[in-house]
Protein backbone atom coordinates (compact mmCIF):
# COMPACT_ATOMS: atom_id res chain seq x y z
CA UNK A 1 0.00 0.00 0.00
CA UNK A 2 1.35 3.37 -0.92
CA UNK A 3 0.29 5.12 2.28
CA UNK A 4 -2.70 6.53 4.09
CA UNK A 5 -2.82 9.80 2.15
CA UNK A 6 -2.69 8.19 -1.30
CA UNK A 7 -5.30 5.60 -0.48
CA UNK A 8 -7.65 8.07 1.13
CA UNK A 9 -7.28 10.35 -1.88
CA UNK A 10 -8.34 7.46 -4.07
CA UNK A 11 -11.59 7.32 -2.12
CA UNK A 12 -12.21 11.06 -2.13
CA UNK A 13 -14.74 10.98 -5.03
CA UNK A 14 -16.88 8.50 -3.10
CA UNK A 15 -17.41 10.76 -0.08
CA UNK A 16 -21.14 10.80 0.71
CA UNK A 17 -23.13 14.00 0.67
CA UNK A 18 -24.24 15.53 3.92
CA UNK A 19 -27.36 13.98 5.41
CA UNK A 20 -29.55 15.39 8.20
CA UNK A 21 -28.55 12.88 10.87
CA UNK A 22 -28.25 13.50 14.54
CA UNK A 23 -24.85 14.46 15.90
CA UNK A 24 -24.39 11.04 17.52
CA UNK A 25 -25.16 9.17 14.28
CA UNK A 26 -22.82 11.45 12.34
CA UNK A 27 -20.06 10.75 14.85
CA UNK A 28 -20.55 6.99 14.49
CA UNK A 29 -20.51 7.31 10.69
CA UNK A 30 -17.07 8.91 10.96
CA UNK A 31 -15.55 6.10 13.10
CA UNK A 32 -14.17 3.51 10.65
CA UNK A 33 -12.98 0.95 13.18
CA UNK A 34 -16.26 0.99 15.08
CA UNK A 35 -18.14 0.56 11.79
CA UNK A 36 -15.90 -2.32 10.71
CA UNK A 37 -16.34 -4.03 14.07
CA UNK A 38 -20.12 -3.79 13.67
CA UNK A 39 -19.74 -5.28 10.19
CA UNK A 40 -17.78 -8.28 11.43
CA UNK A 41 -20.25 -8.84 14.26
CA UNK A 42 -23.13 -8.93 11.80
CA UNK A 43 -21.27 -11.23 9.41
CA UNK A 44 -20.19 -13.56 12.20
CA UNK A 45 -23.83 -13.94 13.17
CA UNK A 46 -24.64 -14.57 9.53
CA UNK A 47 -22.11 -17.42 9.39
CA UNK A 48 -23.42 -19.00 12.59
CA UNK A 49 -27.04 -18.84 11.44
CA UNK A 50 -26.26 -20.07 7.93
CA UNK A 51 -24.55 -23.12 9.36
CA UNK A 52 -27.36 -23.65 11.87
CA UNK A 53 -30.15 -23.76 9.26
CA UNK A 54 -28.24 -25.87 6.72
CA UNK A 55 -30.73 -28.35 5.29
CA UNK A 56 -33.76 -26.15 6.01
CA UNK A 57 -32.95 -23.33 3.60
CA UNK A 58 -31.18 -23.95 0.25
CA UNK A 59 -28.11 -21.71 -0.19
CA UNK A 60 -29.09 -19.95 -3.43
CA UNK A 61 -32.62 -19.46 -2.17
CA UNK A 62 -31.30 -18.05 1.09
CA UNK A 63 -29.22 -15.47 -0.72
CA UNK A 64 -32.08 -14.55 -3.07
CA UNK A 65 -34.62 -14.13 -0.26
CA UNK A 66 -32.01 -12.22 1.70
CA UNK A 67 -31.63 -9.56 -0.97
CA UNK A 68 -35.31 -9.50 -1.95
CA UNK A 69 -36.16 -8.54 1.62
CA UNK A 70 -33.20 -6.16 1.90
CA UNK A 71 -34.17 -4.44 -1.38
CA UNK A 72 -37.79 -4.12 -0.24
CA UNK A 73 -36.62 -2.41 2.95
CA UNK A 74 -34.08 -0.05 1.38
CA UNK A 75 -35.98 0.90 -1.79
CA UNK A 76 -38.49 3.32 -0.19
CA UNK A 77 -35.61 5.24 1.41
CA UNK A 78 -33.27 5.10 -1.57
CA UNK A 79 -35.68 5.59 -4.47
CA UNK A 80 -35.39 9.39 -4.57
CA UNK A 81 -31.59 9.24 -4.48
CA UNK A 82 -31.52 6.38 -6.98
CA UNK A 83 -33.55 8.35 -9.55
CA UNK A 84 -31.25 11.34 -9.19
CA UNK A 85 -27.97 9.41 -9.26
CA UNK A 86 -28.89 6.74 -11.80
CA UNK A 87 -27.23 8.53 -14.76
CA UNK A 88 -23.91 8.67 -12.90
CA UNK A 89 -24.12 4.97 -12.02
CA UNK A 90 -25.25 4.01 -15.52
CA UNK A 91 -22.16 5.63 -16.98
CA UNK A 92 -20.07 3.30 -14.82
CA UNK A 93 -22.26 0.25 -15.14
CA UNK A 94 -19.32 -2.20 -15.44
CA UNK A 95 -18.12 -1.13 -11.98
CA UNK A 96 -21.61 -1.39 -10.50
CA UNK A 97 -22.05 -4.83 -12.04
CA UNK A 98 -18.72 -6.07 -10.66
CA UNK A 99 -19.47 -4.75 -7.17
CA UNK A 100 -22.95 -6.29 -7.11
CA UNK A 101 -21.81 -9.59 -8.62
CA UNK A 102 -18.91 -10.04 -6.19
CA UNK A 103 -20.06 -8.40 -2.95
CA UNK A 104 -23.80 -9.08 -3.07
CA UNK A 105 -24.36 -12.19 -5.18
CA UNK A 106 -21.12 -14.16 -5.47
CA UNK A 107 -19.58 -13.94 -2.01
CA UNK A 108 -22.73 -14.78 -0.08
CA UNK A 109 -24.03 -17.48 -2.41
CA UNK A 110 -20.73 -19.33 -2.56
CA UNK A 111 -20.25 -19.02 1.18
CA UNK A 112 -23.71 -20.43 1.90
CA UNK A 113 -23.14 -23.24 -0.59
CA UNK A 114 -19.78 -24.18 0.87
CA UNK A 115 -21.13 -24.30 4.43
CA UNK A 116 -23.24 -27.30 3.41
CA UNK A 117 -20.16 -29.45 2.91
CA UNK A 118 -17.43 -28.24 5.24
CA UNK A 119 -16.87 -28.13 8.98
CA UNK A 120 -17.09 -25.06 11.15
CA UNK A 121 -13.35 -25.35 11.88
CA UNK A 122 -12.46 -25.30 8.20
CA UNK A 123 -14.84 -22.42 7.52
CA UNK A 124 -13.30 -20.25 10.23
CA UNK A 125 -9.80 -21.06 9.02
CA UNK A 126 -10.65 -20.08 5.47
CA UNK A 127 -12.33 -16.81 6.47
CA UNK A 128 -9.24 -15.83 8.42
CA UNK A 129 -7.34 -15.66 5.12
CA UNK A 130 -9.50 -12.77 3.87
CA UNK A 131 -7.08 -9.93 4.80
CA UNK A 132 -4.28 -11.66 2.92
CA UNK A 133 -6.52 -12.18 -0.11
CA UNK A 134 -7.62 -8.55 -0.08
CA UNK A 135 -4.03 -7.33 0.20
CA UNK A 136 -2.99 -9.59 -2.70
CA UNK A 137 -5.97 -8.55 -4.85
CA UNK A 138 -5.39 -4.85 -4.16
CA UNK A 139 -1.74 -5.30 -5.13
CA UNK A 140 -2.59 -7.11 -8.37
CA UNK A 141 -5.35 -4.71 -9.41
CA UNK A 142 -4.10 -1.37 -8.08
CA UNK A 143 -0.46 -1.92 -7.03
CA UNK A 144 -1.34 -1.20 -3.39
CA UNK A 145 1.41 -2.16 -0.97
CA UNK A 146 1.43 -2.98 2.70
CA UNK A 147 3.83 -1.25 5.04
CA UNK A 148 6.10 -3.46 7.11
CA UNK A 149 4.09 -2.73 10.27
CA UNK A 150 0.84 -3.64 8.51
CA UNK A 151 2.31 -6.90 7.18
CA UNK A 152 3.46 -7.78 10.71
CA UNK A 153 0.00 -6.89 11.99
CA UNK A 154 -1.69 -9.27 9.54
CA UNK A 155 0.70 -12.04 10.55
CA UNK A 156 0.09 -11.47 14.29
CA UNK A 157 -3.66 -11.32 13.75
CA UNK A 158 -3.59 -14.51 11.68
CA UNK A 159 -1.68 -16.26 14.48
CA UNK A 160 -4.41 -15.22 16.90
CA UNK A 161 -7.05 -16.78 14.66
CA UNK A 162 -5.02 -20.00 14.41
CA UNK A 163 -4.76 -20.18 18.21
CA UNK A 164 -8.54 -19.97 18.50
CA UNK A 165 -9.49 -22.43 15.79
CA UNK A 166 -6.83 -24.94 16.88
CA UNK A 167 -7.81 -24.57 20.54
CA UNK A 168 -4.14 -24.01 21.29
CA UNK A 169 -3.20 -27.41 19.87
CA UNK A 170 -0.99 -27.49 16.76
CA UNK A 171 -2.04 -31.07 16.03
CA UNK A 172 -5.58 -29.84 15.35
CA UNK A 173 -4.31 -27.71 12.47
CA UNK A 174 -2.23 -30.58 11.12
CA UNK A 175 -5.37 -32.69 10.97
CA UNK A 176 -7.37 -30.22 8.87
CA UNK A 177 -8.50 -31.62 5.50
CA UNK A 178 -10.08 -29.51 2.79
CA UNK A 179 -13.13 -30.67 0.82
CA UNK A 180 -15.32 -29.25 -1.94
CA UNK A 181 -17.07 -26.99 0.56
CA UNK A 182 -13.74 -25.37 1.41
CA UNK A 183 -13.08 -24.71 -2.26
CA UNK A 184 -16.48 -23.05 -2.70
CA UNK A 185 -15.85 -20.84 0.33
CA UNK A 186 -12.42 -19.91 -1.04
CA UNK A 187 -14.09 -18.90 -4.32
CA UNK A 188 -16.51 -16.75 -2.34
CA UNK A 189 -13.67 -15.13 -0.41
CA UNK A 190 -12.01 -14.36 -3.73
CA UNK A 191 -15.18 -12.56 -4.79
CA UNK A 192 -15.15 -10.61 -1.54
CA UNK A 193 -11.51 -9.62 -2.04
CA UNK A 194 -12.34 -8.22 -5.49
CA UNK A 195 -15.33 -6.39 -4.03
CA UNK A 196 -13.34 -4.80 -1.20
CA UNK A 197 -10.49 -3.78 -3.51
CA UNK A 198 -12.79 -2.30 -6.17
CA UNK A 199 -14.95 -0.24 -3.81
CA UNK A 200 -12.67 2.71 -4.57
CA UNK A 201 -14.07 2.73 -8.11
CA UNK A 202 -17.70 3.18 -7.18
CA UNK A 203 -19.40 6.30 -8.55
CA UNK A 204 -19.47 9.43 -6.41
CA UNK A 205 -23.14 9.09 -5.48
CA UNK A 206 -25.21 9.09 -2.32
CA UNK A 207 -24.65 5.96 -0.24
CA UNK A 208 -28.37 5.13 -0.41
CA UNK A 209 -28.25 5.25 -4.21
CA UNK A 210 -25.29 2.91 -4.29
CA UNK A 211 -26.68 0.45 -1.75
CA UNK A 212 -30.11 0.36 -3.39
CA UNK A 213 -28.66 -0.18 -6.86
CA UNK A 214 -26.25 -2.95 -5.86
CA UNK A 215 -28.96 -4.69 -3.81
CA UNK A 216 -31.31 -4.72 -6.80
CA UNK A 217 -28.60 -5.84 -9.22
CA UNK A 218 -27.39 -8.56 -6.87
CA UNK A 219 -30.96 -9.75 -6.33
CA UNK A 220 -31.49 -9.98 -10.09
CA UNK A 221 -28.28 -11.97 -10.50
CA UNK A 222 -29.51 -14.53 -7.96
CA UNK A 223 -32.82 -15.29 -9.72
CA UNK A 224 -31.36 -17.84 -12.17
CA UNK A 225 -29.20 -19.77 -9.63
CA UNK A 226 -32.09 -19.92 -7.16
CA UNK A 227 -34.45 -21.01 -9.96
CA UNK A 228 -32.12 -23.82 -11.01
CA UNK A 229 -31.79 -24.86 -7.39
CA UNK A 230 -35.58 -25.00 -6.99
CA UNK A 231 -35.94 -26.94 -10.25
CA UNK A 232 -33.51 -29.52 -8.87
CA UNK A 233 -35.96 -30.28 -6.09
CA UNK A 234 -34.70 -28.24 -3.14
CA UNK A 235 -37.29 -26.60 -0.93
CA UNK A 236 -37.48 -23.95 1.78
CA UNK A 237 -38.96 -24.91 5.14
CA UNK A 238 -40.74 -21.88 6.55
CA UNK A 239 -40.94 -21.82 10.31
CA UNK A 240 -40.16 -19.28 13.00
CA UNK A 241 -36.43 -20.02 12.93
CA UNK A 242 -36.08 -19.58 9.16
CA UNK A 243 -38.20 -16.42 9.16
CA UNK A 244 -36.09 -14.87 11.93
CA UNK A 245 -32.94 -15.94 10.10
CA UNK A 246 -34.11 -14.27 6.89
CA UNK A 247 -34.90 -11.07 8.77
CA UNK A 248 -31.48 -11.06 10.40
CA UNK A 249 -29.49 -11.71 7.23
CA UNK A 250 -31.54 -9.12 5.32
CA UNK A 251 -31.38 -6.31 7.87
CA UNK A 252 -28.24 -7.00 9.90
CA UNK A 253 -25.90 -8.95 7.63
CA UNK A 254 -27.01 -7.17 4.45
CA UNK A 255 -28.08 -3.57 5.02
CA UNK A 256 -26.36 -2.63 8.29
CA UNK A 257 -23.19 -4.59 7.58
CA UNK A 258 -22.79 -3.32 4.01
CA UNK A 259 -23.40 0.29 5.02
CA UNK A 260 -20.76 0.00 7.74
CA UNK A 261 -18.28 -1.92 5.58
CA UNK A 262 -18.56 0.40 2.57
CA UNK A 263 -18.05 3.43 4.79
CA UNK A 264 -15.18 1.81 6.66
CA UNK A 265 -13.34 0.97 3.43
CA UNK A 266 -14.04 4.47 2.17
CA UNK A 267 -12.37 5.98 5.24
CA UNK A 268 -9.32 3.73 5.71
CA UNK A 269 -8.89 1.72 2.50
CA UNK A 270 -9.23 -1.94 1.62
CA UNK A 271 -6.03 -3.21 3.28
CA UNK A 272 -6.76 -1.73 6.71
CA UNK A 273 -10.42 -2.71 6.49
CA UNK A 274 -9.40 -6.22 5.41
CA UNK A 275 -7.52 -6.75 8.66
CA UNK A 276 -10.83 -6.65 10.49
CA UNK A 277 -11.82 -9.96 8.90
CA UNK A 278 -9.60 -11.51 11.55
CA UNK A 279 -12.15 -10.24 14.07
CA UNK A 280 -14.84 -12.35 12.35
CA UNK A 281 -13.74 -15.73 13.78
CA UNK A 282 -13.01 -14.19 17.19
CA UNK A 283 -16.57 -12.89 17.42
CA UNK A 284 -17.84 -16.17 16.00
CA UNK A 285 -16.10 -18.05 18.80
CA UNK A 286 -17.68 -15.70 21.35
CA UNK A 287 -21.11 -16.36 19.83
CA UNK A 288 -20.51 -20.09 20.02
CA UNK A 289 -19.65 -19.75 23.70
CA UNK A 290 -22.73 -17.65 24.44
CA UNK A 291 -25.29 -19.32 22.18
CA UNK A 292 -24.09 -22.92 22.02
CA UNK A 293 -22.87 -23.25 25.59
CA UNK A 294 -19.19 -23.86 24.80
CA UNK A 295 -16.89 -23.17 27.73
CA UNK A 296 -14.33 -20.34 27.36
CA UNK A 297 -10.69 -21.44 27.56
CA UNK A 298 -7.33 -19.75 27.94
CA UNK A 299 -6.65 -20.11 24.21
CA UNK A 300 -9.72 -17.94 23.50
CA UNK A 301 -8.18 -15.10 25.50
CA UNK A 302 -4.71 -15.56 23.95
CA UNK A 303 -6.17 -15.66 20.43
CA UNK A 304 -8.33 -12.61 21.08
CA UNK A 305 -5.38 -10.55 22.35
CA UNK A 306 -3.23 -11.53 19.36
CA UNK A 307 -6.00 -10.77 16.89
CA UNK A 308 -6.80 -7.35 18.32
CA UNK A 309 -3.08 -6.52 18.50
CA UNK A 310 -2.69 -7.41 14.84
CA UNK A 311 -5.69 -5.31 13.82
CA UNK A 312 -4.28 -2.36 15.78
CA UNK A 313 -0.94 -2.69 13.96
CA UNK A 314 -2.62 -2.76 10.54
CA UNK A 315 -4.77 0.23 11.46
CA UNK A 316 -1.76 2.18 12.75
CA UNK A 317 -0.90 5.30 10.78
CA UNK A 318 2.39 6.95 11.80
CA UNK A 319 1.96 10.64 12.54
CA UNK A 320 -1.85 10.40 12.52
CA UNK A 321 -4.50 9.75 15.14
Amino acid sequence: MTGATDEQDAYAPAQPRAVPWTRAASWVYAQPYLLLTVTMTMWAGNTVLARYITGDVPPMGLNLFRWVLASAIILPFGWRHLRRDWPAMARRWPVMLVLAATGVAGFNALNYYGLQYTTALNGVLLHSSTPLMIALTAFLLFSDRLTLVQAIGIAVSFCGVLVIISQGDAETLLGVRFNQGDLWIMAGLGCNAIFASCLRLRPAVHWLSYLTATSLIGMALMVVPAGLEAAAGTSLRLDLETVLTLIYVAVGASLVAHICFNRGVELVGSNRAGAFFHVHPVIGAAMAIGLLGEEPRLYHLVGFVLTITGVALVAHQPGRK
